[in-house]
């Protein structure tokens, strides 16, 4: 076992920002510091199973000291002008694009995402989202003033709620952190961020940027700390406003049941189990690449990821056969590989999880292609071969369970009817598409499909102002875009008195008679 805040030597030059973590895996009040739980964790490469960072765990303590910090900064900056804030995040950006290399490098290593995902989506996403919420903070408007009653003005003011406790996912960590924080701060709110402890470097590189943007101490502290730990003493806090929380929908019950408890603003953003609806006048061409792309996004490891193809009959067997051979096409292989398409799962376990899903999956449906881990020197990472699963039934546990790896089932089906009667069968709602030269064909699927997105004949991008959110079991609230200030802000309604009257026409509906 390595000593706290050290890393293995070999590893360096994949990790460049290593020396900045000597001081601790926290971050609270615009300074690093170690973890006070007594205990440590480890950051693993998944593509190795090499160390790449032992540190403190945060406990109960770690989380008090930072909610204090943000509580102690809230006044001040909710108080910065919305002109002031967007400068912030103008500098914040800016930050971000000059330590891009650094921030890709990063989370390549504590993922096992390939190099080119980190460089070309989740770097470049963040700082986008980063300039977008630069922008947004000077458009927190109320509604206009009005003479609604015909005797008095009102308007309605939207406010800051307070200190916000967040919850981050190790699926996407630099850029579920920035969903977190940026419209949080763009609205005045202070945070207090929980990231997963399997994945804590970019959460951690980001707050480091944002106190070099000049943004003051304690208006966002990171808390690195086991869930059972830090995260429920951070959502059950009772100096905590607001609980944001991205992750599984068993998880986000039990953050549900104590946030409750302390009538606090709840936002989750849970499972997924997206629908791939191809009709039979799709370009098959295009949802056959639109399907493998989609399903193997950050190895499957997305809950917006395309994990259920629903396919018309005419097309169901010529779209499982050019989906398995393009699957067959992709490359598995170092993340740090130019040539690299497929890196690793997050884990051993999680593969193995993955694996166990896919084992039992061969008792009643078929495996066209996959379904094992790569052989020679790949085989010390989490490594799982893309895998299409076929002729599975409609409530098997492959079609109706998240499985969060490269995994896509593929079911036939007859009529329009029954393809968006199928897409809708399972208790989530993030994301679906559907696939179709007819517009209204597609246009039906974007109004029956239940989801918080539907695309289009395309699968997966996002764009910042827009929202992402679900229906059903997937949770609700919205991240990203101006709606995501319906979670950060509270409305207050204004209401003056335009008729200096003291003794009012409704007083007498209290007290009194009328002359």
């Amino acid at each position: 076992m390595q000593k706290p805040g050290t890393a293995t030597p070999d590893r360096s030059d994949r990790f460049p920002a290593r020396d900045r973590f000597a001081q601790g895996a926290q971050h609270i009040a615009g300074r690093p510091r170690h973890g006070t739980s007594g205990r440590t964790h480890t950051v693993v490469d998944p593509a190795t199973g090499e160390e790449v960072l032992t540190y403190e765990l945060a406990g109960a303590a770690d989380v008090d000291a930072a909610v204090a910090a943000a509580r102690a900064a809230f006044p001040g900056w909710a108080g910065a002008t919305p002109g002031e804030r967007s400068d912030a995040l103008h500098r914040l950006a800016a930050v971000l694009a000059d330590r891009a290399e650094e921030f890709a490098r990063a989370e390549s290593l504590q993922c096992g995402k390939p190099l080119k995902l980190t460089r070309e989506f989740d770097v470049p996403g963040t700082i986008d989202n980063t300039a977008f919420f630069a922008g947004a903070a000077r458009h927190l408007q109320g509604q206009s003033a009005g003479e609604y009653s015909g005797d008095h003005t009102s308007y309605v003011r939207r406010e800051p709620i307070g200190v916000v406790g967040s919850i981050a996912p190790w699926n996407y960590p630099l850029q579920m952190a920035a969903w977190k924080i940026l419209p949080a701060i763009a609205a005045g709110d202070t945070v207090v961020l929980k990231p997963a402890e399997l994945t804590p470097l970019t959460s951690l590189l980001f707050a480091e940027a944002v106190t070099h943007a000049g943004i003051p101490d304690g208006v966002v502290n990171v808390v690195t700390g086991a869930g059972r730990e830090a995260g429920e003493h951070l959502v059950g806090h009772p100096d905590v406003a607001m609980t944001s929380f991205t992750g599984s929908t068993a998880v986000g019950k039990r953050v549900a049941e104590i946030a409750t408890a302390t009538v606090k603003r709840l936002h989750l953003e849970l499972g997924g189990k997206a629908p791939f609806v191809v009709f039979d006048d799709a370009d098959l061409e295009a949802a056959v690449h639109g399907a493998v792309a989609g399903a193997l996004i950050n190895t499957g490891q997305d809950c917006t990821a395309a994990t259920r193809a629903y396919v018309q009959r005419p097309l169901y067997e010529a779209f499982v056969e050019r989906t398995a051979a393009l699957m067959e096409t992709v490359r598995l292989g170092d993340p740090f590989a130019p040539g690299t398409d497929l890196g690793p799962l997050i884990s051993h376990t999680q593969r193995d999880r993955v694996a166990a899903f896919v084992d039992r999956a061969r008792a009643y449906a078929r495996v066209v292609t996959g379904g094992e881990s790569p052989e020679g020197e790949l085989k010390a990472g989490a490594y799982y071969r893309p895998t299409l699963i076929a002729d599975a039934a409609q409530d098997s546990e492959v079609v109706q369970s998240e499985i969060f790896g490269p995994v896509l089932v593929v079911l036939p089906f007859d009529t329009d009817d029954e393809g968006i009667r199928l897409a809708n069968d399972t208790p989530y709602g993030l994301a679906a598409s559907a696939w179709s030269r007819d517009v209204y064909r597609a246009n039906r699927a974007t109004r029956e499909i239940q989801a918080g997105c539907v695309w289009i004949n395309d699968h997966i991008p996002i764009i910042s102002e827009m929202p992402h959110g679900g229906h059903k079991a997937s949770g609700f609230g919205k991240d990203m875009s101006a709606y995501s200030f319906e979670e950060y802000t509270q409305l207050k309604h204004v209401m003056f008195d335009n008729t200096a009257v003291a003794r009012k026409d409704w007083h007498r509906t209290v007290f009194g008679d009328r002359p």
